[in-house]
């Protein structure tokens, strides 16, 4: 009779647990969407207490319906001091699977998200990367298992649900880095040492890190957007 009392026991515990993991895997993985004003619909995660955009956004409007400029040639986007946004390569095929890089200038306005969502803080950023483990392996569980340019799967388990996209970056002088390769994230956070400056998060294909510096504001980067609470 003790013996089998002690297996249920076991049993019980057993499954107890099995059902924490599942339900706490279950907490990365909620899915939803979220629709901008062009009418383009985005998956969205929830990772911890936070809901975050699962794709890189494409719109090219604000959310009051004001047109974003596109900026395709390489000396205009270099003088650039307002809101502008591009694709990656000026290649308009990359718009489905990698979004719009953007200025800060276009971050700073607050109307680059759907409404009820906002470019996260460099602080929010860093809510993320703590809960996935910090800076160092963080990345490994942001970055989609697909269109990484000579991706190393064990650094890329997209656990998260995330799915970070290798979506480029333009320079100051208006040329392009290698699509696929890289993942570059603005936050709507200032440098605090550099006017001139804001931050950002920066994901590679042959690492678990995620990279967090301050980039000048005429770059265009990809965003996510993160839920108002």
């Amino acid at each position: 009779m003790d013996r089998v009392f002690k297996i249920w026991i076991y049993s019980l515990v057993i499954m107890g647990i099995f059902l924490m993991f599942t339900n706490s895997c279950k907490q990365n993985i909620v899915s939803g969407t979220v629709t901008d004003i062009d009418g383009n619909v985005y998956s969205t995660v929830t990772i911890g207490t936070q809901e975050w955009m699962a794709e890189n956004l494409k719109t090219i409007r604000f959310n009051d319906g004001t047109p974003i400029p596109l900026v395709t040639d390489n000396t205009a986007w270099s003088n650039l001091s307002t809101p502008g946004y591009c694709w990656s390569d000026n290649d308009t095929t990359n718009k489905s699977t990698y979004g719009a890089l953007y200025n800060w200038y276009a971050v700073n306005t607050g109307k680059l998200c759907p409404k009820g969502w906002h470019i996260p803080t460099d602080a929010e950023w860093t809510i993320l990367t703590d809960y996935l483990g910090g800076l160092k392996v963080a990345g490994g569980n942001l970055k989609s298992t697909t269109s990484w340019v000579g991706i190393d799967l064990v650094n890329a388990s997209n656990s998260s649900g995330f799915s970070a996209l290798p979506g480029d970056s333009r320079n100051l002088d208006g040329t392009f880095n290698n699509v696929g390769s890289h993942g570059y994230w603005w936050s709507a956070s200032e440098s605090e040492s550099d006017s001139h400056g804001a931050w950002m998060r920066r994901l590679n294909y042959c690492s678990s890190s995620v990279y967090c510096n301050s980039y000048p504001k005429m770059y265009g980067l990809s965003v996510r957007c993160v839920k108002n609470n």
